[in-house]
């Protein structure tokens, strides 16, 4: 659990410093050029994820997990929809959408997936406990 859980909150950490969205003339941008506060409260919730290895507690991990996820459908959504607002002052259709589409998304949307579905299936170790065995009779010497 503790090795999982902190290899899932470092590629969570390293994903949202790759590229993850290519725009034209300003280049790759990551997480904190996306947006400030997502990047700060992604961020969070890699510390959150780590703090729940530290402790044991594999429901910390998993909530951290799917909180990724959502701040990821989140912030790609808001991509999508900046990028199409941004050229909304065009009058045609398929000039917006010709423009739009030069804003690609990179390949640091898998690290943090990656991580995000290690968190996700962090499970709590089995504890098996042994007791001796005593004989036949009931009586232990």
């Amino acid at each position: 659990m503790r090795t999982q859980g902190i290899v899932g909150a470092v590629l969570m950490a390293l994903g949202g410093m790759c590229p993850l969205v290519r725009v034209p003339i300003m280049g790759n941008w990551n997480y904190f050029d996306l947006d400030q506060r997502l990047a700060i409260a992604f961020y969070v919730l890699v510390a959150i994820g780590l703090l729940g290895v530290f402790l044991g507690k594999a429901s910390f991990i998993k909530f951290t997990g799917w909180a990724g996820l959502v701040l990821v459908g989140i912030t790609l959504a808001g991509v999508y929809f900046k990028a199409h607002d941004s050229f909304g002052f065009l009058h045609f259709k398929k000039v917006v959408n010709f423009a739009a589409g030069m804003v690609k998304y990179k390949w640091g949307w898998y690290v943090i997936v990656a991580g995000a579905f290690l968190m996700i299936t962090v499970r709590k170790p089995k504890v098996v406990v042994l007791t001796p065995e005593q004989p036949a009779g009931g009586m232990v010497a």
